[in-house]
């Protein structure tokens, strides 16, 4: 039967429920009540950390984003050559990608003066309706679980 945990602030010990003693509490940082739960094989293992990583954290997680942002980019532009309609392969040619926003956001696009009337669809001079093609649009919204796949897979999980 597990017995009750204490702390003595006289002796600088901590025994867990099991009555198991940790010596050098206030030494490693612990005070009364800060020892709820906790065992002494899990205060004897603890590790203790005083440097501030949160910048070496921000630039590693900016890093893994813009590395998630060039690999979706990369993949989106496949997906949408994939879907363009070729004729002389002029537009198909000129679909490309750019990690923008501090390497947070992926864009894909091409300069092609006539990509609009493709993506969009037109009307042609004798009246006939030709519908959009969305390879773009398609290449940028239909592949969500492929894009958040990657983050995942570069975050870490």
């Amino acid at each position: 039967m597990a017995g009750k945990q204490s702390f003595s602030g006289k002796n600088d010990t901590y025994t867990d429920r099991n009555g198991d003693v940790v010596h050098g509490m206030r030494e490693n940082g612990f005070t009364s009540g800060n020892t709820q739960g906790l065992l002494a094989s899990d205060i004897s293992s603890l590790l203790e950390v005083r440097e501030n990583n949160t910048q070496a954290i921000v630039e590693a997680i900016d890093a893994a984003l813009a590395k998630s942002m060039e690999e979706i980019g990369l993949v989106a532009e496949g997906y949408a050559k994939k879907a363009c309609p070729t004729d002389t392969g002029r537009l198909k040619n000129s679909i490309t990608h750019l990690v923008g926003d501090g390497g947070r956001a992926a864009y894909i696009g091409t300069n092609v003066e006539y990509a609009v009337f493709v993506e969009e669809g037109h009307s042609t001079r004798s009246g006939t309706k030709v519908e959009g093609v969305h390879f773009l649009k398609n290449a940028a919204t239909n592949h969500g679980d492929k894009y958040r796949a990657i983050l995942r897979s570069n975050m870490g999980k």
